[in-house]
């Protein structure tokens, strides 16, 4: 059974996340703000996070990216605010995915699930090419083991662009793989950060990521 943590500083909104958790099959914990959170995953072995950005002590942005240095879980963030701008920079710092207040319960299980299954069927999987490696389930890239300092965005889109080799990706296709399945973002997104992780791979890696005029990109690896 996955254990699931609610971290909201609404008790409503906690009772009616945890109801709908239990029913769908979850172990449930609760935290009222992000240092509560911290305190909680620390000890315990938690799946996945439903994280809220306006909370006292420490906002969601903060909490993300602490949880994600002490393990990388799958976040969700609620929000009552739909400005773009939190949404990519909640990508940035880690969240999988975002769901605007007030949401339906039974939507947000629906992500919890797609969330836990795209991690299950990465686990134990590592990309090889040449000297490039990519370690799908502990999310870290190396060149001749040196560890890249890649954005966790970066690393999903590497992780979904290697995984799906040789095949031409639109933008579209990269933004809902990616970012998420009903974000509607501008193609610069997926330009930025494209032109991000070819400087990071290098001048030897960075021609796997070949650009598809007209269409967006592929990873390319020649046998």
């Amino acid at each position: 059974m996955a254990k699931l943590m609610i971290v909201d500083d609404e008790v409503m909104i906690r009772e009616v996340v945890r109801e709908y958790a239990v029913i769908s099959g979850y172990d449930v914990v609760e935290a009222n703000d992000g240092i509560e959170a911290l305190e909680i995953f620390e000890k315990d072995n938690i799946d996945i996070v439903i994280l809220d950005i306006m909370m006292p002590r420490l906002d969601g942005f903060a909490t993300c990216r602490r949880i994600k240095e002490l393990k990388d879980v799958p976040i969700i963030m609620l929000s009552a605010r739909q400005e773009e701008h939190d949404k990519l920079f909640g990508f940035d710092v880690g969240v999988d995915d975002y769901v605007t207040k007030p949401f339906s319960p039974k939507e947000l299980m629906a992500r919890v699930k797609v969330c836990l299954d795209r991690r299950k069927k990465s686990e134990g999987e590592v990309l090889v090419f040449d000297e490039l490696k990519i370690d799908v389930l502990g999310r870290v890239v190396t060149i001749n083991d040196e560890r890249l300092p890649l954005t966790p965005k970066e690393i999903d889109l590497l992780i979904y662009m290697a995984t799906n080799r040789n095949i031409a990706l639109s933008r579209e296709k990269l933004l809902y793989a990616v970012w998420n399945y009903d974000y509607y973002g501008d193609d610069r997104t997926v330009d930025t950060h494209i032109k991000m992780l070819r400087h990071n791979l290098g001048s030897k890696y960075r021609d796997y990521i070949v650009t598809v005029r007209g269409m967006g990109y592929k990873f390319e690896v020649k046998s």
